[in-house]
């Protein structure tokens, strides 16, 4: 016990800031033999009274043991303890209350799985796979991620594939077949495509094979289990493949339709219903081109099944199958998918209209329940619906009205928290349905369009204000938000208005309560890491609905402008005390947000509100979060553009302050670039709108040197059409004494090209192909600029000219 505290104080002084200490440590840890670390630092990291950053300190070291000193080490170490080691790892995983040392723990259990599997593929570490294939599968989150994480450790994924492949041929042991198949299956859906694709010929090749064996099997003696399993593992490779399966398409598309038109019996229903996902799954993924000269037959095949679709038992599994592989045939068919509408929409809309069972139980106990068989099957029809409203647009309008006539009513459909705990039901797609149904019904005119708003708007409202999930809330908030940024000015009454300003009021109100309540629970003896950990959730909850919030008000005032002014100032000192200094940062970005669409929206008129926002907007551009610069860097922008004369004092201040941010050292860090690229534009805003306010000629050289903008799409354009204005007056600064600035503004433009930062469809991109074209013809200064450009930018720069 004393030697093993004296070890947690080394492991700290490992860490100390002092120099002295931390070498002399270093030199104490390197003299303790390799069989001793192990077990300490194993000991350190099960220890649940050791303080974190002694077992994170630990777990660091144990790996980089293994990894570096495995052979000198692990060996030798005696069988019972290498035993030990590896129980003692797996067990660390499934107990370990810190997703951080839980993370740390499966990087060492990667380690030594990656030592203990040799490139013959023989494993001395069968219980790490198990313990995979089992975890992958669990209904516990924090195995199912640590599997996947103990997976795509580098230089490991490629041996758990090859030993996955392995237990799927084992023809002996079909329900071990079946478990690895769908391991396999979680991990692709979750694999990166790259990570996927240097395996992808191997993995097909396999897949191919054992598809075919137990596709004779089926034949033969009617098992269909591990089929059912690798059906949906070719699947998902598609899926996560793409493109990259186009040269593996017709290994699979013959025997899978085989399996459609063959698989007829009862006891056949869910293969037949997995191969058809599957084939619409491989379709989108390799693309109409390729999947076309199959459509028709495939289609045929679909219909005959929908055809079928009234004898077909409510709890066939096919059914929801066929629903999502429509849905699919919807996305590769594009348009030529509308004269399918009439045969799939009467099975879509009887599933979407599937009412919950509600029963009470009469006995000693009184009990109320919600039978939720079906449920996930009318979420999935409702996505479907919402699909073919996105692709078809127009061509869907016949079915807009009925559909928004069972969306609607949908918006009172929620479930108490315990039965969501308790459930698997996918949410219906409220964020996007109600925009898209709105998009549709356009095409019968302003009238019906009116109808369909109307029928919708007082539900929206009422679910912002009373639904109970948070999930589900900023869906519909974000959908009511679309919904009015479509129908503009005029789309609410004055009882709307009423009804939402106190709804937006209350949100504002609970954020901040829930706020001094979570500070609370800090304070409470029992607070710890976990409870830390539910607080932070809880927190990115408040705030994406805060988000919400800011998406409703940008939608209202970029509708009303002005006029929406005496209604919004019932919301004003909240949206005031988000900007307080003291408020977490999340606060501040969006209420900086909101006023940035206040200065956007409502021009001179919101100078009224200044008092409140232009200094912290100022003490913003130097905030240490990238996210609050961004937005009062924005203000910033707006304000020259819109906010009329009296901002002007304002600029003289923020122009350097700005400039400051541009030219800091990491401005151009990942974290920072889209900040420091709003500060360029607003730069840019101010020298267009309001020259007088700054000296113009001494800024412009600086400003052309922090060109392109590459990351801020919107900003971009705004940047590059002050350029062309530059350019097109001639401006002596921008092209320099005899031009020499010119292949600089080349290499700007091309880099932008290059980096879709400006697009053909454009107006600037218009306009700087102008220029580019008055230099062609100028002999000697074309030859000039185009010899600076590299290939991508020469690319770039003819792209331009063709497409502009």
């Amino acid at each position: 016990m004393a030697e093993q505290q004296q070890f947690y104080l080394l492991l700290s002084n490992l860490m100390s800031p002092d120099n002295t200490v931390r070498k002399q440590s270093e030199e104490t840890y390197d003299t303790i033999p390799g069989q001793t670390k192990i077990t300490f630092l194993l000991q350190a990291i099960r220890d649940v009274s050791a303080a974190e950053e002694v077992k994170q300190m630990a777990a660091v070291l144990l790996r980089r043991l293994l990894s570096s000193s495995f052979e000198e080490v692990y060996p030798s170490l005696a069988i019972d303890m290498q035993t030990a080691i590896k129980t003692e790892l797996l067990a660390g995983i499934q107990s370990e209350g810190s997703s951080n040392i839980r993370k740390k723990v499966c990087d060492i259990a990667a380690e030594l799985a990656r030592n203990l599997i040799d490139d013959d593929g023989n494993n001395q570490w069968p219980e790490i796979l198990k313990f995979l294939f089992d975890s992958v599968n669990s209904q516990d989150v924090n195995l199912r991620e640590a599997a996947l994480h103990i997976f795509w450790c580098k230089k490991f994924h490629d041996k758990v594939i090859s030993a996955l492949l392995q237990t799927m041929e084992d023809q002996s042991n079909p329900r071990v077949q079946a478990h690895a198949a769908a391991a396999l299956i979680n991990f692709t859906e979750d694999c990166p495509k790259t990570l996927l694709i240097p395996y992808l010929d191997s993995l097909v090749q396999h897949l191919h094979v054992i598809m075919v064996a137990k596709l004779q099997e089926l034949i033969q003696k009617g098992t269909k289990l591990v089929l059912e399993q690798v059906v949906t593992s070719i699947a998902s490779v598609a899926d996560t493949a793409e493109e990259k399966f186009v040269p593996y398409y017709d290994l699979f598309m013959p025997s899978l339709k085989h399996i459609v038109e063959n698989a007829v019996q009862k006891e056949l229903r869910l293969l037949r219903g997995k191969t058809i996902e599957c084939i619409s799954l491989i379709g989108l993924a390799v693309g109409k081109e390729k999947f076309i000269p199959d459509a028709s037959a495939v289609m045929q095949l679909l219909l005959k099944t929908q055809t079928d679709f009234n004898d077909l038992e409510d709890d066939d599994p096919q059914i929801s199958y066929m629903i999502s592989a429509w849905a699919r045939m919807c996305k590769i068919l594009g348009k030529e998918f509308q004269q399918y509408l009439p045969v799939v929409m009467g099975p879509l809309m009887k599933t979407a209209s599937i009412k919950p069972e509600v029963f009470v139980n009469l006995g000693d106990q009184q009990s109320f329940g919600i039978k939720t068989a079906g449920l996930e099957e009318k979420a999935t029809a409702c996505q479907m619906l919402v699909c073919y409203a996105k692709e078809l647009k127009e061509g869907f309008v016949e079915y807009t009205e009925q559909v928004v006539k069972l969306m609607v009513p949908l918006l009172k459909f929620y479930f108490h928290d315990d039965i969501l705990h308790e459930t698997t039901i996918t949410y219906i797609p409220y964020d996007l349905s109600m925009p898209l149904l709105l998009e549709c019904a356009r095409v019968r005119g302003p009238e019906y369009l009116s109808q369909m708003w109307h029928f919708m708007c007082d539900a929206l409202i009422k679910s912002i204000g009373n639904e109970p999930d948070s999930d589900v809330l900023s869906e519909i908030m974000h959908s009511f938000a679309k919904c009015i940024e479509l129908m503009g000015d005029g789309c609410l009454n004055n009882e709307h208005f009423e009804e939402l300003g106190g709804i937006l009021k209350g949100k504002l109100e609970e954020h901040f309560k829930n706020q001094e309540v979570r500070q609370a629970k800090r304070q409470d003896e029992d607070y710890d890491e976990q409870v830390e950990e539910t607080l932070q959730e809880e927190d990115d909850n408040d705030v994406y609905i805060l988000t919400k919030v800011s998406d409703i008000l940008h939608s209202i005032f970029s509708s009303y402008r002005e006029k929406v002014l005496p209604w919004f100032e019932q919301l004003l000192q909240l949206i005031v005390n988000l900007i307080c200094p003291h408020r977490p940062w999340a606060d501040r970005q969006w209420g900086l947000c909101i006023f940035d669409d206040v200065i956007e929206h409502c021009s001179p008129s919101s100078f009224k509100y200044a008092e409140y926002f232009l200094r912290p907007t100022m003490q913003s551009l130097c905030d240490t979060r990238p996210e609050v610069r961004q937005a009062a860097a924005y203000g910033i922008g707006v304000m020259a553009q819109f906010g009329g004369e009296n901002y002007r004092p304002a600029f003289t201040e923020a122009v350097p302050l700005l400039v400051g941010v541009i030219q800091s050292p990491d401005s151009r860090a990942k974290e920072n670039v889209n900040a420091t690229e709003n500060c360029i534009s607003a730069v840019a805003k101010v020298m267009k709108y309001r020259p007088e306010c700054v000296n113009v000629n001494e800024i412009l050289p600086h400003w052309l040197s922090w060109l392109p903008l590459n990351e801020d799409k919107e900003e971009a354009v705004h940047t590059f059409s002050y350029l062309c204005d530059l350019i097109e007056s001639n401006n002596p600064i921008v092209l320099g004494p005899d031009n020499t600035n010119l292949p600089k503004i080349f290499i700007i433009i091309a880099d932008s090209v290059a980096n879709e930062s400006i697009k053909g469809e454009d107006g600037c991109s218009k306009r700087l192909a102008n220029v580019i074209r008055q230099v062609q013809v100028s002999g000697g200064l074309w030859t000039q600029c185009v010899s600076v450009l590299n290939e991508t930018q020469q690319k770039a720069i003819q792209d331009l000219l063709n497409k502009a």
